[in-house]
């Protein structure tokens, strides 16, 4: 029951860090219940996959696909843009996790047990979501988001260049997190590779996104 709770309790936090870094980014509004109601719904499928069925990259996979649906129909955006801000959120919080584990793992943070339950990644939640909570707030206060993303769902919107160029950048995400549990599991030496492959993606979303904002390319 313990790891029942503390399970959905940090799937929560990490959830809701994520939807919130997303809609700061954009210049989105932020609808605090939505997201934890959303949040709830995929830590619960999360739990079951990978504690009772052991399909953890099935759950990434899953997981990825929530949030999109979730951007896309509960929190209203346009189902082309919806696949943008997903993969920019992913590729942040990715990025900000995958560092935060070398970090942790180099110095045994990670692998802290008590007496059963798996500290380390505990903490790796509690340290992602507070960073990806602290840059979104300043992302905010700062307004240095972008807002060329519709607040309308439906309609006929006009799709440019940099648009496709973002859509297709967000086609590796989902496959970058699976590579990532696979280099945990059998090539650890190698996972330094995650967080600049997220960096470098993460600095395609941006330049464009700051491009696309300013006018600069259509």
């Amino acid at each position: 029951m313990l790891d029942f709770v503390l399970y959905m309790v940090f799937s929560v936090l990490e959830s809701s860090a994520l939807f919130y870094i997303a809609f700061k980014i954009f210049k989105l509004d932020i609808y605090p219940k939505e997201i934890v109601f959303a949040g709830l719904i995929m830590a619960f499928i999360s739990y079951t996959l990978r504690n009772n069925y052991g399909l953890s990259k099935t759950d990434v996979f899953l997981q990825y696909t929530l949030t999109f649906l979730f951007i896309w129909l509960l929190f209203r955006i346009h189902i082309f843009f919806a696949v943008i801000v997903t993969g920019v959120a992913y590729q942040a919080y990715m990025l900000i996790q995958s560092v935060l584990y070398l970090f942790m793992n180099s110095t045994g943070i990670y692998e802290l047990q008590f007496p059963s339950i798996s500290i380390g990644i505990y903490i790796l939640q509690i340290l992602t979501s507070a960073t990806a909570f602290i840059v979104a707030y300043n992302i905010g206060v700062r307004r240095k988001g972008f807002d060329f993303i519709p607040d309308k769902p439906e309609g006929r919107v006009t799709i440019s260049k940099s648009d496709k160029i973002l859509f297709a950048l967000c086609i590796p995400s989902v496959l970058v997190v699976i590579l990532m549990l696979y280099l945990i599991e059998y090539l650890p030496h190698f996972f330094f590779v995650i967080p600049l492959f997220y960096g470098f993606l993460l600095f395609g979303y941006l330049y464009l996104s700051s491009q696309k904002n300013r006018g600069g390319i259509y």
